[in-house]
């Protein structure tokens, strides 16, 4: 009973994978269990596949060995639109924004919800709600060339909670933006961290993390030498 209690609170499971790419393995016998409320960063030096890391949590790229699950579903066995689905239930934020440059912040931040046919008429309180928590009242009705890059982190940010994700994963989410603004996106994960949501944030800034695990109870990993480690005090 207690195990599948433990086995019902993983989000993420990858257990002995491998991904090659161009002939060698970028990644090999990787193993990890993501649990639901969790915190953890990754970090590593440029290179290590950290992004590809990630792309193997958010089903963007398939493992070449090993076993990954997906809120508890064996990701080599979903279809297209199985994927799909379980992707809704992950919000993930780039390290460069990629937005529509002809609709307004808010409709960039909104799109989520039209792609998954969900009425956005219906949602604009929340909607509203949403940009206001990221503080993007004032820039709501820009276009995203307008915005610094502060602004489009956030707002990358609140497109990626939009559907009210289980999981959020953040790919050097602070890699473009200053320190001040490094500490506001990350309060903002901090607090959907203790909202119940499992973070996952890569990222090479070793002051950033000693910073927030002030904060918050964080575990640390690192790829060195394809594999994943937990770090220790030397971090």
């Amino acid at each position: 009973m207690v195990r599948n209690q433990i086995w019902s609170r993983l989000v993420i499971e990858l257990e002995n994978v491998a991904y090659s790419y161009g002939g060698g393995d970028l990644l090999t016998d990787i193993s990890l269990r993501l649990q639901a409320g969790s915190f953890h960063f990754l970090t590593g030096p440029s290179g290590a596949g950290k992004s590809t890391f990630l792309k193997l949590c958010y089903m963007e790229l398939a493992a070449s060995k090993g076993l990954v699950q997906v809120f508890g579903q064996d990701v080599a066995t979903l279809g297209r639109d199985q994927i799909a689905f379980a992707r809704r239930r992950i919000g993930v934020v780039h390290q460069e924004c990629q937005f529509l440059d002809h609709l307004s912040v808010a409709e960039n931040i909104a799109l989520p919800l039209t792609v998954s046919g969900k009425d956005v008429a219906a949602e604009r309180q929340n909607l509203a709600d949403l940009i206001g928590w990221v503080g993007l009242t004032k820039q709501q009705n820009q276009l995203p060339p307008e915005l610094s890059g502060g602004e489009r982190q956030r707002a990358a940010l609140a497109r990626a909670v939009i559907m009210g994700p289980d999981v959020i994963l953040a790919d050097e989410p602070t890699g473009n933006v200053d320190w001040e603004m490094s500490q506001r996106l990350m309060s903002l994960l901090i607090e959907l961290n203790k909202m119940g949501k499992s973070v996952l944030v890569a990222t090479h800034d070793l002051t950033l993390i000693r910073n927030t695990k002030a904060q918050v109870s964080a575990r640390v990993l690192r790829i060195k030498d394809r594999k994943l480690q937990l770090a220790g005090a030397d971090l």
